[in-house]
């Protein structure tokens, strides 16, 4: 990666001075196909021609500036008629423009790379059927992958594509386009950012629907809509309900936003080895292809889908329409789009629900970001790409989603929806700040929004709410207190809008329901709920009932109690869900020993009705034992939790969601030969669960554990793979062979992720997977010492994506010991000089280490 970095510094020098008018962009890409193929490492990539027109101003006569591209090489570049020599102003990533005049016109022909790591424009050949797809992604700075330009957000400019594809095959980009003489050419765009341009291209199977609303005033939209996918996964999509969440969607943002969607037509593609969930490209959205379920899913994986579907439409007015200036206000568009994918989801969809799923999924996300030490406000301090690629966080995404639904409640809901559609129309096709959306919101609200923002958005952690009950001598509540307290690290005290919610069982026997209620501002360390002076004695209270702030909620002993008594009882199911997570809290806090975690969800679980948060629980629990759990206990509770599953499983509704959700658990925890055998079983039809079908997709999910503890060899997973001879159907042998239980397999899986850059993305991400198994760490131990020697190099010489894989994915996390937390250390400490995004990589695994030690510490207390 030297040299490809670009500087906050240098972004705003640039915009200081040039001002872009137009592209033109001339993809050939008939090279796509054909019979050469790279080698590999150290072999000449595939390259397609590029040819970009580039009209530009420049506000100094004279100066100096430099274009964006990355690419093998460059066979001529023209700067107002004048022809460059490629070879003194190319130096692989920019190209230097001297004696700049007042209007400008820089011509570069250049040969570019298709990629294989999902950065730029992505090469993928299908191996069921050998069809080949193209796609282009490029969050934060990879359209310079594809063509010469100004790569960043603040020079925006309207867009032409022309591309000459392979013969047979149909062409998208953000414009609608036609077919002549051999060429696609597409509508100019709107003034847009580079990165949110795009390009797909192949033999995909695309369906077409349309949108048409009809305004006030009488005049009628239309928007044509179409959805596409690879040719072999088109017997498992489900487009008529993309188009009906999209439809909905649709409404809905016209319902509230008040602007009429902007970007023309509205495709969406799902296509193969995505790094991403999607990209907001206008008119052209792109999804990773996993959306389009092969097998059978509970319902949380449709209101997820629907959920991405509805984010990236959110960002066709925030982030497209109006962008930021820098990386440093990401949270502008991600935040909202966010909390707006939610909040359409419960507004326009079947999934009214969601909000439960956001407390419990999403929030998890953001408290997990928010402790670590790479925390950082929502409004970040972004130096350069490097940190932007690294920055796409829980922070970013979940917490400034989070926070958001706090402002909801602290300005109201019209209050910020009017804020909301004044910063649109003040800021079409422009880029902003945090200022801009503060004043839009300030008039709107009336509220302070300099001081929310100082205490919300410019300040990092997590506060901690605990609510403090004095009973009387009658044993009602004498004084109802809300304690806030923060961390050491990040000791702001935030200003809350919540609800405190009192729950007693019904009828003195009956269910845990709530039977008080009171919402309260609350600031500072200690604030008093007086509206609940005088209320019966409560069996719980929840500080956050209705989730309308961003805190870790705290329990008294008393409601402890409740929950460790009766946390199944209580009938509302965002408290319950809200509950849940608040004990992952205190479990990952160490606060509440890993092992009774898991006997409350041994306990309880199996009562959820809410198929989402049964699932988070189900994670919970198996990171419980993975992370948390003491070494010496991880045996015994292995087998409860996988006694559990069974016995859960046998009693879920035959063919429903649960069941299945059940089934999925018990082959993640099973572990004993019984287990294992009854895998084996339900594979090759000897065993039989009433209702449950073993499909494509479970039939991997079986496989994996039957793999990691030895009992399905390479054999069997080549039978499987000739069985399900797809690109799924490869990923999934691919993380089952990486499994096995064998030092040499583990080292073939190293040196094929480390050593070599043969592996796609995709392929990279399912020999990760594989590799680390918590059932054999003994067979990892080798790897502590390998991974800190050859993390630099990783970083240095592969693409960011790659490096982000490596050096996350294989952290030796499962050699979990103060040997591994020392030699962490070490390295930190003797490369204080590295590169800023690697070093946080390392920073937030060794955290992860340390707090998974202090679990374990808790665990083994807990033991006696």
């Amino acid at each position: 990666m030297p040299g490809e970095n670009l500087s906050r510094d240098e972004a705003q020098e640039r915009a200081a001075l040039l001002s872009v008018d137009s592209y033109d962009v001339f993809l050939d890409l008939r090279s796509a196909v054909g019979d050469t193929e790279p080698g590999g490492a150290g072999t000449e990539p595939r390259t397609f021609r590029s040819v970009t027109t580039l009209r530009f101003r420049c506000a100094e006569p004279g100066a100096a500036s430099f274009a964006d591209l990355l690419a093998p090489s460059v066979t001529a570049v023209s700067l107002n008629g004048r022809d460059l020599d490629p070879g003194e102003v190319f130096d692989g990533s920019r190209i230097r423009l001297e004696d700049l005049a007042a209007e400008n016109e820089l011509v570069v022909d250049a040969q570019c790379a298709y990629s294989r790591t999902g950065e730029g424009m992505h090469r993928f050949v299908d191996p069921e059927d050998g069809e080949v797809y193209l796609y282009t992604q490029y969050e934060p700075a990879d359209s310079r992958r594809v063509f010469a330009n100004f790569e960043q957000p603040d020079l925006k400019a309207p867009f032409r594509f022309e591309v000459r594809a392979p013969e047979g095959w149909t062409v998208w980009s953000n414009g609608v386009g036609e077919l002549a003489d051999g060429v696609w050419k597409f509508a100019e765009t709107k003034p847009i950012s580079t990165y949110i341009t795009a390009v797909v291209a192949g033999p995909y199977h695309y369906v077409t629907d349309s949108y048409s609303r009809v305004f006030e005033d009488g005049t009628t939209l239309e928007i044509p809509l179409g959805a596409m996918c690879r040719k072999g996964l088109a017997p498992h999509f489900d487009a008529d309900d993309v188009f009906l969440v999209t439809k909905q969607g649709l409404d809905f943002f016209h319902d509230h936003f008040d602007y009429p969607y902007p970007f023309g037509k509205y495709d969406q593609a799902f296509v193969p080895e995505y790094n991403l969930g999607a990209m907001e490209n206008p008119g052209l959205v792109t999804f990773r292809e996993e959306y389009i379920f092969r097998g059978k899913v509970t319902q949380t994986s449709y209101e997820a889908r629907a959920n991405v579907i509805l984010h990236e439409m959110a960002h066709m007015w925030f982030g497209d329409l109006v962008t930021m200036v820098w990386w440093d206000d990401l949270w502008l568009k991600e935040s909202f789009a966010d909390f707006m994918g939610t909040f359409a989801n419960v507004g326009a969809t079947r999934f009214t629900d969601a909000w439960i799923t956001f407390a419990n999924r999403r929030k998890a996300w953001a408290y997990r970001a928010d402790q670590l030490p790479s925390t950082h406000p929502i409004t970040a301090d972004i130096r350069d790409l490097q940190d932007a690629k690294l920055n796409f966080d829980g922070i970013t995404y979940a917490k400034g989603a989070s926070v958001l639904k706090q402002l909801v409640a602290y300005a109201g809901q019209d209050a910020f929806l009017e804020g909301a559609r004044r910063y649109f129309k003040r800021n079409a096709y422009g880029n902003t700040r945090l200022g801009d959306l503060l004043s839009a919101l300030e008039e709107t609200s009336g509220r302070d929004m300099a001081a929310w923002s100082r205490s919300w958005l410019q300040t990092a952690g997590v506060n901690s709410l605990t609510p403090q009950v004095i009973l009387s001598a009658e044993g009602r509540i004498a004084e109802l207190a809300v304690l806030q307290d923060a961390p050491e690290s990040h000791p702001e005290l935030r200003p809350h809008r919540v609800a405190v919610g009192l729950y007693h069982r019904e009828n003195g026997d009956g269910p845990l329901v709530r039977y008080a209620r009171a919402e309260v501002d609350v600031d500072g360390p200690r604030t008093i709920v007086a509206e609940l002076a005088g209320a019966e004695a409560p069996a719980l209270v929840l500080v956050n009932d209705d989730d309308l702030t961003y805190c870790k909620i705290r329990f008294d002993e008393g409601s402890l109690a409740t929950l460790r008594d009766a946390l199944g009882e209580i009938t509302d199911p965002l408290a319950r869900a809200l509950c849940w997570s608040a004990l992952w809290n205190l479990t990952r806090d160490a606060i509440v020993p890993a092992r009774d975690f898991i006997a409350l969800v041994l306990r309880f679980a199996g009562r959820e009705s809410d198929i989402g948060v049964l699932q988070m629980l189900q994670a919970w629990a198996n990171s419980a034992l993975v992370n948390y759990a003491a070494p010496d206990w991880r045996e015994e509770g292995g087998a409860l939790l996988a006694e559990g599953a069974l016995r859960e499983l046998r009693l879920a509704e035959p063919g429903g969601e649960h069941q299945l959700a059940w089934a999925r658990f018990f082959a993640a925890v099973a572990s004993s030969e019984a287990d294992l055998q009854l895998l084996q079983g339900l594979l090759e039809g000897t065993a039989k669960i009433d209702g449950l079908d073993v499909d494509q997709e479970l039939r991997w999910a079986f496989l994996e554990p039957l793999a990691a503890r030895g009992a399905a060899d390479e054999s069997v997973l080549a039978a499987e793979l000739a069985r399900d001879d797809t690109a799924s159907g490869k990923r999934h042998q691919v993380r089952c062979l990486a499994a096995r239980p064998s030092a040499a397999v583990k080292a073939q899986a190293w040196a094929a992720v480390v050593e070599s850059d043969a592996l796609s993305n995709a392929l990279v991400e399912a020999t990760i997977s594989g590799f680390g198994q918590p059932s054999r760490r003994d067979l990892l131990e080798p790897y502590t010492a390998k991974y800190f020697a050859a993390i630099d190099r990783v970083w240095a010489e592969r693409s960011i994506q790659i490096g982000m894989d490596v050096v996350r994915g294989l952290f030796p996390s499962l050699q979990d010991s103060p040997e591994t937390l020392a030699a962490t250390d070490a390295w930190l400490a003797a490369h204080e000089d590295a590169p800023p995004a690697l070093r946080r990589l390392v920073l937030e695994s060794r955290d992860d280490l340390a707090r998974a030690l202090r679990g374990q510490a808790r665990d083994i207390a807990a033991a006696g």
